[in-house]
């Protein structure tokens, strides 16, 4: 990152990411990363950073960022999200800002010029969305967790530009995007999209080291650039012989269900197998049988739930991802 600009102005870090900085500037061909503990306990990584400069060259070119460019991190760099913006900032020539991570970014920043790009978590739309410095945002990517319905519904009724990410550890960040409200997510320049005999999707890349990434996502392909994503194979749930995707019952309903924290998840079936549960924690049981009543007006009759289990809590990761579990 260069601080002699025609502007005078100079990029803030904080001591964690000039840390990473000067991993960064190594003579080693990675770096240490921590992943967002999504299937257990958080794990040290390693990271080619010939491959974060091809996502980081990625991002910029779908956002336009150059030299003239202001980006801000209200993310820990000890992650993927938070060394990947760097990472961006450093190949651009960009400013930087970056500040602790809180629930109320940008709260004691206010920019010299328009902000290009801001990375942030679910937990911190609400901050975000009440910041001062909201109109001076060009876009902002949401990851490390799924958004609510009711996150997107804020984030378009505020007019943010924002975008949902899709990516992996193995991709070091995002491969694709999906802006706010719309189905469907975009390759970044340089990946191209089919799927397996799963209906999973497959990533490719000529410049990154794995060329060919099979997910274990179930996707609707549109074309080689563009999908929808319907869920995860592993929480498929087969009863009866037909499919039952979890994530896309959610999604359907969620409009319903706002303010329920909820999953939709599975139990043993000595007739069907498996058979489909609403999940909630023991606090919201009510309102969840509530939801069940809905059920039958909203999905096919091998979706509807048999039944709520109730659970103290619903476990999450250190980054806002359920933990979810079979019964």
């Amino acid at each position: 990152m260069d601080n002699s600009r025609k502007s005078g102005l100079e990029d803030v870090l904080t001591p964690e990411a000039e840390a990473f900085m000067a991993e960064w500037r190594n003579d080693c061909d990675y770096v240490v990363a921590h992943t967002s503990g999504s299937t257990g306990r958080p794990k040290e990584i390693r990271l080619l950073k010939s491959d974060m400069l091809v996502s980081a060259k990625a991002t910029n070119e779908f956002f336009g960022i150059g030299a003239d460019s202001l980006l801000v991190l209200p993310l820990s760099p000890d992650y993927i999200a938070g060394k990947m913006l760097l990472v961006r900032a450093a190949v651009a020539g960009a400013r930087v800002w970056v500040e602790s991570p809180s629930r109320e970014p940008l709260r004691g920043y206010s920019p010299p010029t328009a902000i290009d790009l801001v990375p942030i978590v679910p937990a911190q739309i609400d901050g975000l969305l009440s910041c001062k410095s909201l109109p001076m945002i060009k876009n902002v990517i949401v990851g490390g967790a799924p958004m609510s319905a009711e996150d997107e519904r804020k984030l378009v009724e505020g007019g943010v530009n924002a975008y949902a990410t899709f990516g992996m550890t193995e991709t070091c960040s995002h491969v694709a995007l999906r802006r706010v409200g719309e189905a469907q997510y975009v390759a970044l320049p340089g990946f191209r999209f089919s799927t397996d005999d799963r209906q999973c999707l497959v990533v490719e890349s000529d410049r990154m080291s794995f060329g060919r990434l099979v997910t274990n996502d179930v996707v609707d392909i549109v074309d080689g650039s563009r999908f929808v994503w319907v869920g995860r194979f592993d929480n498929v749930i087969i009863t009866g012989a037909l499919k039952v995707f979890p994530e896309d019952v959610e999604s359907r309903l969620k409009p319903v269900a706002a303010d329920l924290k909820f999953y939709i998840s599975s139990r043993r079936s000595a007739e069907w197998g498996e058979e489909v549960v609403l999940v909630v924690a023991d606090i919201d049981l009510e309102a969840g049988r509530g939801l069940m009543e809905q059920c039958r007006s909203l999905l096919r009759p091998h979706e509807c739930p048999k039944t709520v289990v109730a659970l103290p809590e619903l476990e999450r990761t250190s980054t806002g991802k359920l933990r979810r579990k079979r019964f």
